[in-house]
């Protein structure tokens, strides 16, 4: 059931609303990522935390503390020719209770010729009644690689929360050399929770992910079904279109979380960003 809210008191909760955007720029000098062009606006923040041989390692930070309803965050990253990037987050984003307008995350990730760009945020957590529109944009040239990987936990388990009612709406765009290779929109809304219980669905489980890499093919797919006995959940994965997607669902978000490090560890043989292991 809607929460209706008085028009005075709408007017002060949009006016507190957060809001943060990060444009990032990152270019090959020398045979090393450097950075060049960085924009930072309200409480989105990002920071570099150790110099690497080659490549760069980039920490988003939301000062806000949290997403909430109203609010909008705004991230566009360009890795341009041969430069290496790998982007993570300082913490799990968590998604608290909207009361009027969902919080909306707008996501541009850009990969020119010869360029690596690897998106690896932890995992976005869902409070009951959380309202949240995301979309992802990702263009790539035709010798670009990339992976990336997003988990949406629907409450937090450990804690005895379940998340009952609210919206997740997804939109995911791909274009490799110009061309759209995949498109999905995932929209779930009202009692989440009872549709995640359907077989079909979910079968009760409280954590999904997905797993992107590009190039990818047959070959990547069976490196990572010789691991598949060790899943603590349900993992399927296929190549088509030049890349390859793994699917995730498990019960809670740790067992979700082991899995997918499995996946994009035979994806990339690089480790892992050092705030996934901590």
């Amino acid at each position: 059931m809607q929460t209706e809210i008085a028009p005075a008191t709408s007017a002060i909760f949009s006016a507190n609303r957060a809001r943060g955007a990060v444009r990032l720029g990152v270019y090959l000098r020398d045979g090393v990522t450097r950075r060049g062009d960085l924009h930072e606006s309200g409480s989105l923040r990002v920071r570099f935390p150790s110099p690497e041989d080659e490549g760069l390692s980039a920490v988003f930070v939301n000062t806000a503390g949290g997403v909430a309803g109203g609010d909008r965050f705004d991230i566009e990253i360009a890795a341009h020719e041969g430069a290496r990037l790998t982007l993570t987050m300082a913490a799990a984003e968590k998604v608290y209770r909207a009361i009027g307008k969902p919080a909306e995350l707008n996501i541009s990730l850009k990969a020119a010729a010869g360029a690596h760009l690897a998106w690896l945020p932890q995992e976005t957590i869902l409070f009951d009644r959380a309202r949240i529109a995301r979309r992802i944009d990702i263009d790539l040239a035709e010798t670009a690689s990339l992976l990336l990987c997003e988990i949406v936990v629907f409450g937090r388990a450990a804690m005895g929360e379940t998340l009952r009612h609210g919206a997740f709406i997804d939109c995911w765009r791909v274009r490799r050399g110009g061309k759209l290779v995949f498109a999905e929109n995932v929209r779930l809304e009202g009692d989440i929770g009872e549709k995640l219980s359907r077989p079909a669905v979910a079968s009760g489980a409280a954590a999904i992910g997905t797993a992107l890499i590009v190039p990818g093919d047959e070959a990547l797919v069976e490196r990572i079904r010789e691991v598949q006995d060790s899943f603590a959940g349900e993992v399927g994965i296929s190549a088509w279109n030049g890349f390859a997607m793994a699917r995730f669902c498990a019960q809670d978000a740790a067992r979700l979380r082991t899995d997918m490090m499995a996946v994009l560890g035979r994806a990339s043989g690089r480790a892992l960003p050092r705030l996934w292991l901590t």
